[in-house]
C-alpha cells in the first residue's frame, strides 16, 4: 500500500507539464495533470485514438523484457511502459506495441510510434533529433567476478577495497573505483572493455566495474563464467539516464514526463527497478 503523502507527491508533481525536452535532463513545467486536464485519454494526441503504441527493438532482452515480448509487461522497461500508460488513464488493452531498431528510434522524421523505451541515454545530441520523457532509470555501477571466486560473495562497498580492480579509462566506472571504492591498490585501468573483461579472464584483475546494462550482458552473453557482485549505490555525481524516446516537437512529451515524475515519486520505480534489476537479474546493491 502506498503511503498518503507519497501520493500528495504524486498528485503535485503530476500539476507540472514538462516543457519540451532540449536539456539533458527534461524538468517538468506548466499545468499538465496525467489523466486529467490537457493530459486526459481523450485529450492525449496519440497515433491512434484512445490508444497509445510503445515501441522497443527486437529482440528485446531481459531484464529489460522478458521473452522477447513485452505485451506480457514483464521486465523493467515493458512495467515502467504499463506503468505510465496507466497513470495517462489507458487500460492494459489500450496498450499498443511496436518493433523498432535503436539507431532508428533516434534519426530525425515522424516516428511509427508514440514513445519508445531502449535504454536510451538521454544526450543532448540526441535531443537535437527527439523528445525524451523525464529519466525513468538512473544508470548504476557494477562489478563482476569470475562466479567460483571469494569475491563472487561480497556483499558490501568495502568488502571490494582489497580487491585488484579495473576498469576502462576515462569512464564513469573508473570515476566510481576512485570515489567510492576507495581501493588499496591503485585499480588497473585499460583502453577498452574488451581489454579489461580479457584482464578479468586471465586473472590480472578480481573484479571489474562496468554500468549495470553492461554488466547484465558481460555476464549473460560474453562471460558466462561470471557474476555480478553487486550495484554500487549512487553516487553524488550526476548519473547517466535512460529516458522514453518522442517524436521531436510531440505533444505527449510533457504528459509523458509528468506520469514518470510521479511513478517516481511515490516509489513505483524504485520497487520496479529492485523486482526486475536488483532480484530478477540478481544484481544486488551493495552497502
Amino acid at each position: 500500500m502506498r503511503v498518503p503523502a507519497l501520493l500528495l507527491a504524486a498528485t503535485a508533481l503530476l500539476a507540472a507539464a514538462c516543457a519540451p525536452a532540449d536539456q539533458a535532463q527534461p524538468t517538468p513545467s506548466g499545468p499538465a495533470v496525467a489523466g486529467a486536464g490537457d493530459c486526459a485519454k481523450d485529450r492525449l494526441r496519440t497515433r491512434e485514438p484512445g490508444r497509445i503504441t510503445f515501441a522497443t527493438d527486437q529482440p528485446a532482452y531481459a531484464p529489460w523484457f522478458e521473452g522477447d515480448d513485452p505485451t506480457n509487461g514483464r521486465g523493467f522497461e515493458a512495467a515502467v511502459a504499463y506503468a505510465v500508460a496507466e497513470k495517462l488513464g489507458y487500460q492494459r488493452g489500450e496498450v499498443g506495441w511496436t518493433r523498432v531498431p535503436f539507431g532508428a528510434a533516434i534519426q530525425p522524421g515522424p516516428k511509427q510510434f508514440d514513445a519508445d523505451l531502449n535504454q536510451f541515454s538521454v544526450t543532448e545530441e540526441r535531443q537535437r533529433a527527439v523528445d525524451f520523457s523525464s529519466p525513468y532509470y538512473d544508470v548504476r555501477q557494477a562489478v563482476i567476478a569470475p562466479k567460483d571466486s571469494p569475491v563472487a560473495s561480497a556483499r558490501s562497498v568495502s568488502d571490494l577495497a582489497r580487491l585488484r580492480l579495473g576498469a576502462q579509462v576515462g569512464t564513469t566506472s573508473y570515476q566510481a573505483i576512485k570515489d567510492q571504492i576507495r581501493p588499496n591498490a591503485q585499480p588497473s585501468v585499460y583502453n577498452t572493455n574488451e581489454e579489461a573483461k580479457l584482464a578479468l579472464g586471465n586473472g590480472q584483475i578480481q573484479a571489474l566495474v562496468v554500468d549495470l546494462p553492461t554488466a547484465l550482458f558481460i555476464t549473460s552473453s560474453e562471460l558466462r563464467d561470471t557474476v555480478i557482485v553487486g550495484q554500487l549505490p549512487p553516487s553524488g555525481d550526476r548519473p547517466e539516464r535512460f529516458g522514453m524516446v518522442l517524436d521531436k516537437g510531440s505533444p505527449l512529451t510533457r504528459c509523458v514526463s509528468s506520469a514518470v515524475d510521479a511513478l517516481r515519486a511515490d516509489g513505483t520505480l524504485s520497487t520496479l527497478e529492485r523486482q526486475w534489476l536488483a532480484d530478477a537479474a540478481k544484481a544486488p546493491e551493495l552497502t
